[in-house]
C-alpha cells in the first residue's frame, strides 16, 4: 500500500517485523548545529559558561538519549547498542555550536534514529546551558550524516549540503 515501512497494509502507524532480517554491524552519524552570539560561543569554548561545562554535559546528555530512544520515538526498536559518542565543537567567530553523535550496534536494524536522537538532545542540553545568558540561542539543523550496514548500505550526506 506504502513505499512508507512504518505503515501496514491497513495504512496505519505500525512498528516494522525485523526477525527475519539479518544481524550486521550498523553505524550512523548525526551531527546537530547551535546557533549562538560570538560571545556566547566564546563562554562555551572556554569552559566559562554560568552553570558549567557545557559541552561535558551536552555530550553525556547526548549519550543517555540514544539509550532511550525507543522510549521517545514511539516506532523504533530497542536495541543493544554497542557504542554512542557525542563530540561538540565551537566556531566562535561564526557563534556556531556543532555536536556530532555516532552509534554502533550488531543487529537486525539501523541506528540512524539513536544517533539523531543523540545530536538532537545534545543541542537541546547546549540551549539549556546558555539560555542564562542568550534566549535567541537556536537549534538550526539536524541531520544524518552517514549510515553504514544494513540491505540499504551506506549512505554519505553530500559535503555542498553540510554547510554551516
Amino acid at each position: 500500500m506504502s513505499d512508507l515501512t512504518h505503515i501496514n497494509d491497513e495504512g496505519r502507524a505500525a512498528m516494522v517485523d525485523i526477525s527475519a532480517k539479518q544481524v550486521t554491524l550498523r553505524s550512523a552519524t548525526a551531527r546537530a548545529l547551535v546557533r549562538v552570539s560570538p560571545a556566547t560561543a566564546a563562554l562555551v569554548a572556554a569552559g566559562d559558561a554560568p552553570k558549567g561545562d557545557v559541552l561535558g554535559v551536552a555530550r553525556i546528555a547526548g549519550i543517555q538519549a540514544a539509550k532511550r530512544t525507543a522510549e521517545l520515538i514511539p516506532l523504533c526498536h530497542q536495541l543493544a547498542l554497542s557504542h554512542v559518542g557525542v563530540e561538540g565543537s565551537v566556531d566562535v567567530q561564526a557563534g556556531l555550536i556543532e555536536l556530532v553523535a555516532e552509534a554502533r550496534t550488531s543487529g537486525p536494524t539501523g541506528v540512524e534514529m539513536e544517533a539523531l536522537t543523540a545530536a538532537s538532545v545534545a543541542a537541546l542540553t547546549v540551549y539549556d546551558m546558555v539560555k542564562g545568558v542568550q534566549r535567541d540561542a537556536s537549534i538550526e539543523r539536524v541531520e544524518l550524516l552517514a549510515k553504514d550496514g544494513g540491505r540499504s548500505g551506506a549512505y554519505r550526506r553530500d559535503p555542498a549540503d553540510l554547510t554551516g
